[in-house]
């Protein structure tokens, strides 16, 4: 993501806030605690677009509507597990100077790169498709206008938003962030216009349970939108040459800090995914509307159930976040292309190219929400070749130095990534039943 301003002066902004983080760090400058963490804030913010896409609107509404509050506990297990996996990846990149496809470069056998590297492409494609197909079906909803139409409109709004990264890394940051921010607005909003049964909501976000098959599909899809492959690979590009200092105290407080800006950009994720869940719940399962399976059904059953207020926040959740994600993707395949291959093209050019498939999907009449979902399966068969190399490195001294996982961190990483192998084979049994 760096790659557009590498050869240049940093912005203005972005030179204020490095040094305002280097006067933090060195104890010179003496404010509040939020004045103090602000220079901070920004990578993890941008990574968890990836949490809070039109996947997550897909899965969440289907989970919602078919089984209620059933599958809440796996948007928090989920979203903890992001918590570990991204400030992982924000570690990798923060100690070591290169991102986590670099290392994979660096470490493993050429084929295995080139292997990687493709799947890791079909995993952004997957990604993007979703993101894509979820800012064009919030520009018809919204606006009237055809499907197509709205694609088009995705992808000139995407390049302009993508052209701030000539101006440094803050910029990025604060419409990124904006964004994320008008998504958890409107589905606070959302939460209090349907009055879910909270005692409900609080007993299935800690009793892990399953309704048959198809809850676990919906689980993995749920996963998948959530624990991101391309936000792993994306977060350690972001961190690096952001902030550099060198002795082990400062950057060991640097670390501290980026683990707040983790902590709370997730919090939120997690927030805005369970809110997503609970207004289909309540607003679909519990009226017996439980066929309700499709973002523009949904968005069509919203004004008669709740008023029309109820559905223009739903459709704005709905283009703001396909547009912030659909911009974070386009630069997460210029992260993965660079660092496997050591090569990138113009990122307008990725744009175009990456619109393809969802045209297609257009044209050739699919059901959009059935492709959102179908897309977030693709991401979670992806998250391994993520997770896994990830969990490598950062468990290696000769690597992370003095920040080298834990033996505890290590252990629970790695529980991560054996439950989402697991759960894939389980998925593809069932599948293929």
């Amino acid at each position: 993501m760096n790659d557009a301003r590498s050869d240049s002066f940093p912005a203005a902004a972005d030179a204020r806030t490095v040094q305002n983080a280097l006067n933090v760090l060195g104890d010179k400058q003496k404010k509040n605690l939020l004045a103090r963490l602000f220079p901070f804030l920004g990578p993890a913010f941008i990574a968890s677009v990836a949490y809070v896409d039109p996947g997550n609107f897909a899965t969440n509404i289907q989970g919602g509507a078919q089984f209620g509050y059933l599958l809440i506990w796996v948007i928090v297990a989920s979203n903890l597990m992001a918590m570990l996996v991204q400030a992982l990846s924000a570690k990798l990149g923060l100690v070591t100077g290169k991102n986590l496809a670099e290392h994979c470069r660096e470490q493993f056998p050429k084929p295995v790169v080139f292997a990687m590297w493709v799947l890791m492409e079909i995993v952004a494609m997957s990604t993007d498709l979703a993101e894509f197909l979820g800012a064009a079906l919030g520009f018809q909803l919204l606006m009237g206008v055809p499907l197509l139409v709205g694609a088009l409109l995705t992808g000139v709004a995407t390049i302009l938003i993508l052209g701030l990264e000539r101006y440094g890394f803050r910029p990025m940051e604060a419409v990124i962030s904006s964004m994320v921010a008008l998504i958890a607005l409107c589905y606070l909003a959302e939460t209090f216009i349907v009055k879910p049964d909270w005692g409900l909501v609080l007993h299935s976000a800690f009793v892990p349970r399953f309704a048959g098959g198809e809850s676990v599909f919906l689980a993995c899809g749920i996963l998948g939108a959530t624990v991101m492959p391309h936000a792993i690979f994306l977060h350690s590009a972001l961190m690096q040459g952001r902030i550099v200092v060198r002795d082990k105290a400062r950057l060991q407080s640097l670390y501290r800090f980026e683990l707040v800006d983790v902590v709370i950009a997730m919090g939120i994720a997690s927030c805005v995914n369970a809110a997503m869940l609970i207004m289909a719940a309540a607003t679909f399962h519990a009226t017996g509307h439980g066929a309700v399976a499709g973002i523009e059904e949904a968005y069509r059953t919203l004004e008669p159930l709740l008023g029309s207020s109820a559905k223009w926040i739903f459709g704005l959740s709905l283009l703001v976040s396909g547009l912030s994600s659909s911009t974070v993707g386009t630069s997460a395949g210029q992260v993965i292309m660079q660092g496997f291959l050591e090569r990138h093209i113009p990122i307008w050019i990725r744009r175009l190219v990456t619109m393809a498939p969802p045209l297609l999907v257009i044209a050739a009449g699919l059901d959009p929400t059935r492709t959102l979902v179908l897309s977030q399966v693709v991401l979670s068969f992806g998250l391994p070749f993520a997770v896994i190399p990830l969990v490598m490195f950062t468990r290696r001294a000769d690597i992370m130095g003095e920040l080298v996982n834990r033996r505890l961190t290590t252990l629970a990483a790695t529980l991560v990534a054996a439950i989402i192998v697991v759960l894939n084979v389980y998925l593809v049994y069932k599948t293929l039943l």
